[in-house]
């Protein structure tokens, strides 16, 4: 693949990202996000169906990792990496999801700080910030 083909495709899959990320609130169901967006530490949990916000809450990590996972195929071109990524992302959910629900269901006041943050991994890209460097340090040391 051209350097003009791939740069043009990875823009797209950072675009796709980044409309995820613009249409979140009508796209995902997550009481959350206006919850976070306040000063949270000093007000109640906010009300929320659990199920749906779980569903919701894995439906946006699948996609945010698929599309990563097609931008880290675009950048490296080596399947071998891409089935560790996914690997990586498929045990990174199982650990999320289940403090996300504990969280969910147990909120204090007290956790909200490390809530939002590990709430993080699961709605953003982060993991993809996080593999790209890796995959290329790799690269450097072989």
């Amino acid at each position: 693949m051209s350097k003009t083909r791939k740069f043009f495709f990875i823009v797209l899959g950072v675009g796709c990202l980044i409309l995820i990320r613009f249409f979140e609130e009508h796209l995902f169901y997550d009481p959350y996000l206006n919850f976070f967006k306040n000063d949270y530490l000093y007000i109640d949990s906010p009300r929320r169906e659990t199920f749906k916000l779980v569903l919701f809450t894995t439906l946006r990590y699948m996609l945010n990792s698929l599309i990563s996972l097609v931008i880290i195929y675009i950048v490296w071109n080596d399947k071998g990496i891409v089935k560790f990524a996914s690997l990586i992302y498929v045990i990174s959910y199982c650990f999320l999801v289940i403090t996300f629900i504990y969280f969910v269901v147990n909120p204090k006041q007290e956790d909200y700080y490390l809530f939002f943050n590990m709430r993080r991994f699961l709605i953003q890209p982060v993991i993809l910030i996080i593999l790209l460097p890796a995959f290329y340090y790799n690269k450097l040391k072989n």
